[in-house]
């Protein structure tokens, strides 16, 4: 831990940005994060979920001590287990039969730990990671067009080109801190980049957009495979760098011309307007400053290694790759998927960008002076949770990461863990749906108490830095790894006394004989023979970083020199692509599953503080308006958005902006918040064949209004177990602990059920109305004269508003008005209810912004700022300002 009031310089553990943040930990133990402005990826700028990371650093929820079984044991125990039950099942099933499931959450020296354990000791390739699931198909399309996974731009890109085009991303919300880059560099410009944003959703990120081309989901292909022909047909392309540099152009262009031969007929295939189409076409072949972003959209599909290939053709064939301002870009969805790709943690890789070519693993062996290296490759993430599931696979170490919530078909994901002799889990976190079913539990050190190295989306490595105690008996996971390799003879293997030093073997292996014939893309090693202290100081760095140089490269391929045998890029061939499942009779509605603004993952860290839950504070179901009318919900309301792999239940959001035949769940909760909230149990296994990324963003599935016989919501000041009834949601508030209910059995008498739930001690005081009747019940407890705790109840979801009720535990006593407006269910005079937050930062309601909006006529999100400060740090509300000033 550092000294109190030093500032320390580390990197944010969400988004793939990597942008930088400066801590300083006071006195008191707070923490105060802000932005670092010396940072290349961020220059000071945060997100919201950045900007409240001090508030997320609580020990309440925190795995502390190893546990088997459930019961606390030392780690020595833990590890001897560990170590035995591998051995165990090495002897007597083989390599095949144990697996490593990893993430983009770890650093890349856990990484390489458990890469090199793995592949190098063990003999499998059996581990993968969820990074899978969001850009395994980049990684595809990448290597089969540029011979290597290699993104070829930088951030500078976003602000130098003329056009941006986002496909199948909201920027604004998923990667607000780029979005916001790319409009800072429009107000210096005059309005360049122009915006082209391409998602079957109008989202946040349209709002600034000159375009947008909301197409039919899965139709991508047939859009940029018709984008091609257009280019060859309107003399676009770049002959002299099709002829030096990029091979099977006039393959990759039959085919396009086969499925996509004009405008009309990808207007047919996508949905689009042809003027539309043939507008963007346009735009796109006479702008030479061009960078294509995109991200899940893309990537989460069946196809998706096609749509990244389909993407990039276009840019190798006018030769825009690799110059200021022009080029595919892969956004990444995790703080280290980039680095997880480096050292190998795919299961299709091997290490250091190297695969299961002879040579290659050749190679690695002799670095490691491997036991048993794994020659060909291992399970991917769907397939290896299969394998669980069918008893290939029977040891299973699972690190930092939640698969029970974040894989498709997760249903299936939990009975496979429940099925499996061995499951140990590595999390910093008490209670996932993943940690419950452990055999073996390993407490982690997360953000803040680790260290080690990260590496964005441009090939920016940084570095996480410690600032806070090691709480508990919580480890790295790179030591724990070390330990059980350590246990199972293979000492030599595993020398390392610090992050530092498994650093340096990470940056050795990336320059290994790579040169000639075996040159590779990623190569760090003018960094392996760092010291400790240079290794704590490192600054951001990007890659290649090859032996004797001292800057990194911003961009490649610009004048060529792909990693393929004859140095040429390769178009590929793009055929009629469309989604392995279709909508039918039964299932007439497509669910695409992805993000909202103030979330991360399954809300381990985010859940946390109220200032991230006030925006989205239930998973819901977003459904436009005819779609909503046919399958008889409504706003507010509860649904069940059902599959053929699994069912949910959330609130209904209508919204005109949701394509008509689409509905959007987001993909956050699980059972420790939301039990039937777990989108990824509704959505389907099918996989891309060429990447194994799941198909994300299309599983048909019909939607029903859910009619519980009650519905209520508790607030409580101390968190309390919820009940278990069929639908209920827990919400971090700023004052209390909110709880979301509805039921289906009988309740025949509150004010008992009530006492059941909260507790009655002497000297409570109770304020209670009932209408048995009309099936309602509102009921208070004051301790002290403070609110204790409140519930509310009806036979339909019209009830109170709960921001007021909310604001009432801040009191020190509650009057008369207020004892009265609690029985009554309505703020009284002088209380307000803000509503529900949209400005995260500033803590700014929606009935706060409209009244000001219209008795002070605020005409800009700039007026709204100067009032109520909303949308003047991380902008990432202003689109939805905008729509409140339209509405007036």
């Amino acid at each position: 831990m550092r000294g109190s009031g030093e500032t320390i310089r580390t990197t944010c553990p969400y988004c793939g940005v990597g942008c930088g943040v400066k801590v300083t930990v006071n006195s008191d133990a707070t923490v105060r994060v802000e932005g670092d402005e010396q940072h290349p990826a961020n220059y000071g700028r945060l997100c919201s979920k950045g900007a409240a990371l001090g508030e997320t650093l609580s020990l309440d929820d925190r795995l502390l001590y190893p546990e088997i079984a459930g019961r606390r044991v030392s780690w020595d125990e833990a590890l001897d287990a560990v170590a035995a039950g591998f051995r165990q099942t090495l002897t007597e099933h083989g390599p095949d039969a144990v697996a490593f499931y990893v993430s983009g959450q770890l650093l890349t020296e856990d990484y390489y730990v458990a890469n090199k354990l793995m592949k190098g000791c063990f003999g499998s390739a059996n581990i993968d990671t969820n990074s899978r699931l969001c850009m395994s198909s980049s990684v595809a399309g990448h290597q089969r067009a540029f011979g290597s996974d290699t993104v070829p731009g930088c951030y500078e890109d976003l602000e130098e080109a003329d056009l941006v085009v986002l496909v199948g991303s909201n920027l604004a919300w998923c990667h607000p801190v780029l979005y916001q880059r790319i409009l800072a560099a429009r107000a210096r410009r005059e309005g360049k980049p122009k915006l082209v944003v391409i998602d079957p959703r109008r989202t946040a990120t349209c709002d600034a957009a000159e375009t947008h081309l909301p197409l039919k989901p899965g139709s991508d292909t047939a859009l940029f495979n018709g984008l091609l022909v257009h280019l060859y047909q309107q003399d676009r392309l770049d002959p002299e760098f099709l002829e030096r540099h990029v091979a099977e152009f006039w393959p990759a262009y039959r085919a396009a011309k086969e499925v996509a031969s004009n405008v009309p007929t990808v207007a047919a295939k996508t949905g689009l307007a042809e003027s539309d189409i043939a507008e963007f076409y346009g735009l796109w072949g006479r702008t030479r400053k061009v960078v294509t972003v995109y991200s899940q959209g893309v990537n989460q599909s069946a196809h998706g290694s096609d749509k990244v290939n389909a993407i990039v053709n276009c840019h190798l064939a006018t030769g825009r790759i690799g110059q200021p301002g022009m080029g595919p870009f892969s956004i990444t969805g995790q703080p280290n998927a980039m680095g997880g790709r480096e050292v190998g943690g795919l299961a299709n890789q091997l290490a250091a960008h190297m695969g299961f070519a002879p040579d290659d693993v050749e190679r690695v062996r002799r670095f490691w002076q491997a036991p048993a290296i794994a020659a060909r490759p291992g399970l991917k993430a769907v397939e290896l949770f299969q394998a669980v599931a069918d008893g290939r696979i029977k040891a299973l170490w699972i690190m930092g990461t939640n698969p029970v919530v974040s894989l498709p078909d997760a249903d299936a994901a939990r009975d496979a863990l429940r099925r499996c002799p061995l499951v140990i889990v590595s999390d910093a976190v008490a209670d996932t749906d993943t940690v419950r079913l452990a055999h073996v539990k390993l407490p982690a050190l997360t953000w803040g108490e680790k260290e080690g190295t990260v590496t964005n989306s441009e090939r920016r490595i940084s570095r996480q830095r410690t600032f806070l105690p090691t709480p508990g008996e919580a480890k790295p996971d790179w030591w724990a790894m070390a330990q059980v390799a350590q246990r199972l003879g293979f000492a030599d293997q595993f020398p390392f006394e610090s992050t530092a030093a498994v650093f340096r073997e990470h940056a050795a292996l990336s320059g290994f004989e790579n040169q000639g014939q075996s040159r590779r893309d990623f190569d760090i090693s003018a960094l392996a023979d760092l010291s400790d202290t240079d290794y704590d100081a490192l600054q951001p760095v990007q890659w290649p970083l090859p032996r004797g140089a001292t800057t990194g490269a911003a961009r490649l391929f610009g004048e060529g020199g792909f990693f393929t045998a004859d140095g040429k890029a390769r178009c590929v061939a793009v055929g009629e692509r469309a989604p392995t499942h279709a909508v039918d009779d039964s299932f007439p509605l497509v669910l695409n599953s992805g993000r909202v603004r103030d979330q991360w993952h399954t809300m381990t860290r985010t859940g946390k503080t109220a200032r991230l839950t006030g925006h989205v504070p239930e998973p819901y179901v977003e459904i436009h308006p005819v779609d909503a009318l046919a399958c008889g919900v409504s706003e507010n309301a509860l649904a069940r958005v059902h599959s053929r792999w699994g069912e949910i239940i959330v609130r209904v959001r209508t919204s005109p902006e949701q394509q008509p035949g689409s509905v959007f769940v987001p993909m956050h909760w699980g059972s420790p918040l939301a039990p039937r909230g777990r989108v990824n149990a509704a959505v389907n296994p099918a996989v891309d064949p060429v990447s194994g990324q799941p198909e994300s963003k299309h599983t048909p599935v019909r939607v029903q209004a859910y009619r519980p016989r009650w519905h209520g919501f508790l607030l409580s000041r101390a968190a309390i177990e919820p009940p278990a009834v069929e639908y209920r949601v827990s919400v971090r508030d700023r004052e209390c602990w909110r709880y979301e209910l509805a039921g289906e059995g009988s309740v025949d008498d509150w004010p008992a059920w009530a006492r059941v739930l909260l507790g009655d001690e002497p000297g409570w005081e109770w304020l209670e109305f009932a209408d048995i009747g009309a099936g309602r019940y509102r009921g208070a407890v004051l301790v002290s004269g403070r609110l204790h705790a409140c519930l509310f109840v009806a036979p339909n979801h019209e009830l109170p508003l709960r921001g007021w009720l909310a604001g009432l535990f801040a009191a020190e006593e509650l009057g008369s008005a207020e004892r009265a407006s609690l029985l009554a269910g309505r703020p009284g005079q002088g209380q307000r209810d803000s509503g529900r937050i949209v400005c995260a930062c500033f803590g700014v309601g929606l009935n706060t912004l409209t009244a000001a909006i219209r008795q002070q006529r605020l005409a800009t999100p700039q007026a709204i700022g100067e009032t109520l400060k909303a949308g003047t740090n991380c902008g990432s509300c202003v689109p939805e300002l905008r729509q409140l000033i339209a509405q007036g």
